[in-house]
């Protein structure tokens, strides 16, 4: 009886992960048509990438990326 309860447990988790992984399919989908349309307005998509990247970051975290960067852009004589 406990191997049918598993099996079934089991079964309704994977259909969970797959009908999740269809949710997050479409949600990606979604995202490239904004990216895409932010390019055709003009944007740079790539910066736009950054500054998401950035503001999902802590702020502590932010820093220290920005100022490790700007160590190495100094060593490397970019500035």
């Amino acid at each position: 009886m406990s191997d049918i309860i598993a099996a079934d447990q089991l079964r309704l988790l994977i259909e969970r992960i797959e009908r999740l992984e269809e949710e997050k399919k479409g949600i990606a989908d979604d995202i490239k048509d904004v990216y895409g349309e932010a390019k055709s307005t003009g944007y740079d998509t790539k910066t736009m990438r950054q500054i998401v990247r950035l503001r999902r970051m802590e702020k502590h975290h932010r820093d220290e990326a920005e100022a490790l960067l700007e160590t190495y852009k100094v060593a490397l004589g970019l500035v």
